[in-house]
């Protein structure tokens, strides 16, 4: 080598660093990559995006060839910066090579191509996928032997390659991505996705509406009250009864039987005739099997049993979606007379009403781990049933007992939010 001239030894070390510095980035580059993001551009077309999902499918291959370039191509840069050292400086020079390299390898082919990778790495990984492909390919006998030597000594710590996690998210992680995405889903849509991952928190004792709240038609009523009701109604399908509402018939839809009416046909054996089987749901059922369900079966609305087969509520696909999407007007508040503002900012709230409805009507921040009910959240506070006028403090809210009657809250007044106090603990509403 000693006839070699310094440029030429010097343009050599630098090209080793350069080297060194490509695979340092491109190493940080690939392991930084968005995986989803990859996956959709690979499903796209996008070669560079193909190439480097192969490459990270078997990561222990890829990091192997990493490293036998990066250590090779140092190895080298070491032993010529010693050389170049002591030709130019003697023995002094050594040390002063050790030093500058050490520097060098740090600065530019280390800390520099690693942050850029890391910050750009689309920018990196995916040219760099075009040369590991068939770089691997030259060495993958090298490789395989150096992987099977690695792979051992994993097995004995008792970690085996071939089970490593798939990158696939759980619920909660990807709520954070939801929660994340900024400007890139718009805040309104965000809200979607999440309350769509809720679905499988709640379950459809928490949108019913309660057995005593059903608006139905007993056959037994005068023929009169039940034409009335069915031109009248503000619903669309209704459970139809003979005597109470245990003794179920089906449902009826009530655009079938309008015409029906006009032309002076109806009777109770055509509304009979008109009616469509009852549809049950089994309490404890999550709503997003329950949507499916609703799906499935071709239905809109059913009754929730218990497991005595006891009518407990109703629920409709409508009820469902307002979990996912809100409600489907823009003041649901000033549309419902269970919950009605007041001059002085408080609300005054029927104490039946869900807290999960109520969460999302007013916007508070009411525990749903316990009751169902701001009734039932009131007595379980306070252990006992409360006479009207009574104040207390729950989650924050102040709450004045308005009425009492039939030993339940029948009313409450909901005051602002006091200031200081922490949100509930547990899945919130809204």
């Amino acid at each position: 080598m000693a006839d070699i001239p310094l440029t030429a030894l010097f343009v050599v070390l630098f090209a080793l660093l350069a080297c060194s510095a490509f695979f340092s980035g491109s190493e940080t580059a690939l392991m930084a990559l968005n995986r989803y993001r990859m996956r959709h551009l690979a499903q796209s077309g996008h070669r560079g995006a193909q190439r480097a999902q192969r490459l990270l499918d078997k990561p222990d291959r890829l990091i192997g060839l990493i490293l036998l370039g990066n250590n090779f191509v140092n190895i080298l840069a070491t032993q010529l910066a010693t050389y170049l050292g002591y030709r130019i400086y003697d023995d002094v020079g050594i040390a002063i090579a050790t030093g500058l390299l050490t520097l060098t390898l740090l600065l530019f082919a280390e800390v520099t191509p690693k942050t850029l990778g890391a910050l750009h790495s689309e920018r990196f990984a995916y040219p760099a996928a075009r040369v590991y492909a068939p770089l691997l390919q030259l060495l993958y006998p090298l490789v395989w032997f150096i992987n099977l030597i690695a792979n051992g000594l994993l097995y004995m710590l008792g970690v085996r390659v071939r089970d490593i996690d798939q990158h696939a998210l759980s619920s909660d992680e990807l709520r954070s991505v939801v929660n994340e995405a900024g400007g890139l889903i718009p805040r309104k849509h965000q809200k979607m996705l999440v309350n769509i991952l809720d679905l499988e928190k709640a379950t459809v004792e928490d949108i019913m509406v309660p057995r005593h709240e059903i608006q139905g038609i007993d056959l037994e009523d005068d023929w009169d009250d039940i034409e009335q009701q069915l031109f009248m109604g503000s619903y669309t399908r209704m459970p139809v009864f003979q005597g109470n509402i245990d003794q179920v018939l089906g449902f009826i839809h009530v655009r079938n039987v309008l015409p029906l009416i006009f032309q002076g046909e109806l009777s109770r054996e055509t509304l009979r005739e008109n009616l469509r089987d009852a549809y049950f749901i089994p309490e404890g059922t999550p709503l997003n099997r329950q949507l499916l369900n609703f799906q499935r079966e071709r239905r809109r609305i059913g009754l929730v049993v218990d497991e005595y087969g006891d009518i407990q509520g109703l629920v409709t696909l409508e009820d469902l979606l307002e979990e996912i999407v809100g409600e489907f007007t823009t003041d649901p508040a000033a549309l419902s007379p269970e919950v009605m503002p007041q001059a002085d900012g408080s609300w005054v709230v029927d104490g039946g009403v869900h807290l999960r409805e109520l969460n999302r009507m007013i916007g508070a921040h009411f525990s749903l781990d316990g009751p169902r009910t701001l009734n039932g959240l009131i007595i379980e506070h306070l252990e006992t049933i409360p006479e009207a006028n009574t104040s207390v403090l729950i989650d924050g809210y102040p709450i004045e007992i308005v009425q009492v009657k039939h030993n339940a809250v029948k009313a409450a007044r909901i005051g602002a939010r006091l200031h200081g106090e922490p949100p509930a603990p547990g899945p919130q509403g809204g």
